[in-house]
């Protein structure tokens, strides 16, 4: 028993790590593909104000004319118990509380092979931390981003319908 246990200590700060590098991968292919679309998404698309979403993107902290301030992001670990974690493979607590905003990841978001699916997750996340909680703007600005940046977008059409975006004032590319 407590041979498992050395092991099991031993190897969760591995799991953390790579959990860590699977965040920084995703976070640094958002970057990338917003900075290849912002030259050609226009002042502010959706209601996204470009300059906060570059500032919490990159810098992790920004000041938000939607939320009246400036916000400090914080990337939070979530547990597979969390409420948000049961349905996504990431989210936001909003309202932000003190000037701060958690973005939490959730154990799925680490799932092997979805690399674009993750940095969708990161562009569509951070729209909720610069613009709040609207679902369908979400969505349609990160596939935005992706349409500008790539010339197509990762395929969302279930979470669309899902979410009831078709009459929401959004659309996809």
């Amino acid at each position: 028993m407590i041979r498992l246990l050395v092991i099991l200590f031993t190897l969760l700060p591995l799991a953390e790590a790579r959990a860590s590098n699977v965040v920084d991968q995703a976070l640094g292919d958002a970057i990338a593909a917003f900075e290849k679309a912002a030259p050609r998404l226009g002042n502010s698309p959706f209601g996204v104000d470009l300059g906060a979403y570059r500032d919490g993107l990159v810098l992790g902290r920004f000041h938000s004319p939607y939320w009246g301030g400036g916000i400090v992001l914080d990337w939070v670990t979530g547990q597979s118990a969390d409420q948000g974690c049961k349905s996504y493979a990431a989210f936001v607590g909003l309202p932000p509380r003190d000037g701060r905003i958690a973005l939490a990841i959730c154990p799925v978001f680490s799932t092997p092979g979805t690399e674009a699916l993750r940095r969708l997750t990161v562009l569509h996340e951070m729209v909720h931390v610069v613009a709040g909680p609207d679902e369908c703007r979400a969505m349609a600005f990160a596939a935005r981003v992706e349409q500008l940046a790539f010339g197509a977008f990762t395929p969302v059409e279930r979470y669309w319908r899902a979410n009831d975006c078709a009459g929401s004032g959004f659309s996809l590319p």
